[in-house]
């Protein structure tokens, strides 16, 4: 069973939430990274919902939400969001529930917990960060390297609509599938139909909120919130992810010395659809554990 709902953020902006399973079993709520759709989280949705309440929620200007009353995607503002509907889900039985992060959604749960915690019974965090991808890899050790990368993002934000009929051209074509494939950002275990969904939804958005989120994760810095996190944690990696650097995940390991690891073998970044099964079970043996 599928039931939708909606919560009113800070700026009036609808937030649309959708909640899967018979309304039983301890509460599960699932933030996306960037841009991905609900498809994403489709294998983890068939095997919780069996005994789980399991909730999808969307970004603004993703899915099911519009874009920003305010024009406002900064990734606090994603974590305030995130509270509210939270707190909508709480209303059920009082109690947190647990939440999945994947990859930006990493940085937007831990944005969360820096305020909240007691909105966090637990986290299991996939394929992704507390800081902006790249941070303290390669370039990105240079003095001002970040920062170079924001100015350039911000300054290049005009450009964006006239860029924007490009884009989503390519992205309903044949080529994006064969080309991530060919490049090891995909690998083999990435069904068609789902990185097609995937694809569609992207060139579906309103291409300035997807470039102020954008924009919003690489600001993302929350390394400083991991020593503060006492609740149980998760951390799913893929193994031949190109997207999230290793040494970004084993940093974050190094400093939730407490958090338990799973690594995904054949996995990519979209290791969700990739190896669904795969997944699910690694996220049972956090739910598992707070029995």
């Amino acid at each position: 069973m599928r039931t939708a709902g909606v919560v009113e953020a800070a700026d009036g902006t609808p937030i649309a939430f959708h909640t899967h399973g018979a309304s039983r079993g301890p509460v599960v709520l699932l933030t996306n990274g960037i841009g991905t759709t609900e498809n994403f989280w489709r294998f983890l949705v068939a095997d919780l919902s069996v005994d789980h309440t399991v909730v999808h929620w969307d970004y603004r200007g993703h899915g099911h939400t519009p874009t920003a009353a305010s024009r406002d995607y900064r990734l606090r503002t994603h974590a305030d969001d995130l509270g509210r509907v939270t707190r909508r889900v709480m209303e059920r039985d009082g109690r947190p529930p647990v939440h999945l992060a994947f990859s930006m959604g990493v940085a937007v749960l831990l944005e969360l917990y820096r305020t909240q915690p007691e909105l966090v019974r637990a986290m299991g965090l996939i394929a992704g960060a507390p800081d902006a991808p790249g941070t303290g890899v390669g370039l990105f050790r240079l003095p001002g390297a970040s920062a170079a990368v924001r100015t350039a993002a911000a300054l290049a934000t005009p450009v964006v609509p006239l860029v924007a009929p490009l884009v989503k051209l390519f992205l309903r074509s044949r080529l994006p599938y064969p080309v991530a494939l060919a490049a090891g950002v995909l690998q083999p275990g990435a069904a068609r139909a789902d990185i097609d969904q995937f694809l569609a939804g992207v060139a579906a958005m309103d291409p300035l909120a997807y470039w102020h989120t954008l924009r919003g994760l690489l600001g993302a810095l929350g390394s400083d919130v991991l020593p503060r996190v006492s609740v149980p944690v998760h951390l799913i990696a893929a193994s031949k992810d190109r997207l999230m650097p290793a040494a970004q995940l084993e940093a974050m390991r190094r400093a939730l010395p407490h958090a338990t690891f799973t690594r995904i073998d054949d996995a990519g970044h979209a290791g969700l659809v990739e190896k669904g099964p795969e997944m699910a079970r690694a996220v049972r043996q956090l739910l598992s554990s707070l029995r």
